[in-house]
């Protein structure tokens, strides 16, 4: 059956508004993906001990990592699918998702393989404090065993932002959370089962999100149609997804390492240091929020533009999503410099753990001022499809910068979470010169970047 076309065009009218307006429910799923991740914490940190503080925060910094890695990778979904909107060539879209659907139950045969064997091993590599060890590998090992569902739960997500619906992703989110705070509830504060429940509660949520979604999805209008041929793996198709997918994977994968190796080494330090910095961490997915959703939302808006040759559009669409989210990013420092220790009791009752999160905080706090900026700039070049670009970012600055930086501040006697914390805004200012170099370089070949070459900009036209 023949589906209705998008009505999410970016590709004539006003920036601002749409850009905005697609970017809120992207914000609100990231919240509300914030807060699932949270409420496992949460709830563990008030009827817990800080070994299960310390084995959720370690864990779930494993499973963010390889969920990160499965998001990212999906982006090649969202970007390929944005451009064959904005080329007016919608109707590839069933095939594009076929081929995902196939490309993606590879992938997670292959992680389901890997990571809950491996329980153990990741939680060593961690150096996960001898307390909480066991309890570490346990978390990883229960979630490992839902690498499936995880996967299905960000590809819905990637596939309709791809074709600029946010809103359908935020409805899986909502989904997930709900069931995971029930099922935190149940399984922590009423049966206490520790960290064993909170990995349990948060792949049975993902699980239901999937079918309530799958079924609410049926009977949505699509600008494609999607055929029971369509899933199989095809070649060529999967070839595009990852040639724009896999860059961006490989940096968050690595980015993600880079930040594994901080706890690490805080974890070396002791119980309370690697408790803290995993609160300071929950609260940090909280206060990235607003940089986060604009750089899914310039994605999307920049892949359409870019599939329709309006690399005008997509430069004030960069402006317009770097001072919106510049506004939040001074409120958002004001908030963790100041006011730390209030945002890390949510997450602990333990005094020194929420004084140690809140050293760290202020570090953090630093970073939302620099993320306002790169983060959209990485949605720009992400969605013009110069994602080794993004890659190649990523890596110097992390492996270059961040982790050497945070050792370095770990050797320094006292020891002090303030200055590990501070080699992420330095790490965040290396990536704001190298996106501002290659814009020089994208502003001079922008005709071959996008796909159908520059329009010609006229100032008459009601793009504000």
């Amino acid at each position: 059956m023949e589906r209705n076309p998008s009505p999410n065009n970016f590709t004539e009218g006003k920036i601002l508004v749409p850009l905005v307006r697609f970017a809120l429910p992207v914000l609100a799923a990231l919240f509300l993906q914030a807060m699932y991740g949270a409420v496992d914490l949460l709830i563990v940190g008030q009827f817990g001990t800080a070994a299960d503080v310390s084995a959720v925060s370690t864990g779930s910094q494993i499973m963010m990592t390889l969920t990160g890695l499965v998001a990212s990778f999906a982006m090649g979904a969202t970007i390929l699918l944005g451009q064959q909107i904005g080329e007016g060539n919608a109707r590839k879209g069933g095939e594009t998702i076929g081929a995902c659907v196939a490309l993606f139950l590879v992938i997670g045969a292959a992680l389901t393989a890997l990571v809950s064997p491996g329980a153990r091993a990741l939680a060593a590599v961690m150096r996960a404090p001898e307390e909480a060890f066991g309890l570490t590998a346990a978390y990883v090992r229960v979630c490992g065993l839902g690498t499936l569902v995880i996967i299905a739960y960000n590809l819905i997500g990637s596939v309709f932002r791809g074709i600029g619906d946010s809103a359908t992703p935020l409805m899986t989110v909502a989904i997930a959370c709900a069931c995971n705070i029930a099922g935190d509830l149940f399984f922590v504060a009423v049966l206490h089962m520790g960290t064993a429940g909170a990995a349990l509660a948060t792949v049975l949520a993902q699980g239901v999100s999937v079918v309530i979604s799958l079924a609410v999805i049926r009977r949505r209008p699509l600008p494609f149609t999607l055929k029971k041929e369509h899933l199989r793996w095809n070649g060529a198709l999967i070839a595009q997804v990852t040639r724009l997918g896999l860059p961006i994977a490989l940096q968050d994968l690595l980015v993600g390492v880079s930040f594994l190796i901080i706890q690490a080494i805080v974890n070396g330090l002791g119980l309370i240091p690697s408790a803290g910095v995993g609160v300071a961490e929950k609260v940090c997915a909280f206060i990235m929020l607003v940089p986060s959703s604009f750089m899914q939302a310039m994605s999307a808006f920049v892949a359409q533009n870019a599939g329709a040759g309006r690399f005008d559009r997509a430069v004030k669409s960069l402006r317009c999503g770097i001072g919106v989210s510049m506004v939040f990013g001074v409120a958002m420092f004001y908030v963790s410099f100041f006011h730390g220790q209030l945002l890390a009791g949510l997450f602990a009752r333990d005094g020194q753990v929420v004084l140690a999160a809140a050293d760290y905080l202020k570090a953090y706090a630093i970073d939302c001022l620099l993320t306002a900026v790169f983060f959209c700039f990485l949605g720009f070049y992400n969605g013009l499809g110069l994602t080794r670009f993004v890659m190649l970012q990523g890596v110097i600055s992390a492996f270059c910068v961040r982790v050497p930086v945070s050792y370095f501040m770990s050797r320094l006697i006292p020891v002090s979470l303030f200055r590990i914390g501070l080699a992420t805004p330095c790490s965040s200012a290396v990536q704001i010169v190298m996106c501002l170099v290659c814009m020089a370089y994208v502003k001079k070949n922008a005709a071959t970047i996008t796909r159908r070459g520059l329009q010609p900009y006229d100032k008459r036209r009601n793009d504000r």
